[in-house]
């Protein structure tokens, strides 16, 4: 499958994306200033704050979202959002654990 020129994905697809070199996460989609991306953390998220706006879709799973201070608990279906530069990371999660991301803007 190819990231670019695409309008339709599902988790099937999105698992069998390799994560890009340097990257936790593997592209799906691309338009301008916007990224649709999947990311499935094994067993510890070691992100770091994003220079985009970003929304997560939780595809799978269960756990902790930290955002700055706040801390709540998210489950498959949940969307969070999360401005650019903001510390933020996922814990606690479940194995099966994953995650559509929405990046855009500038």
């Amino acid at each position: 499958m190819t990231s670019i020129n695409r309008w339709h994905a599902s988790i099937g697809d999105a698992v069998q994306v390799p994560n890009e070199e340097g990257r936790m996460s593997s592209l799906i989609f691309k338009d301008k200033d916007m990224q649709v991306r999947y990311y499935s953390p094994n067993s510890k998220d070691t992100q770091m704050p994003h220079q985009q706006d970003e929304v997560y879709v939780i595809a799978k799973g269960s756990g902790t979202f930290v955002k700055g201070d706040e801390k709540i608990s998210f489950s498959i279906g949940d969307i969070i959002f999360v401005p650019k530069n903001e510390n933020h990371y996922f814990k606690n999660f479940t194995n099966d654990f994953s995650t559509w991301v929405i990046f855009y803007g500038t």
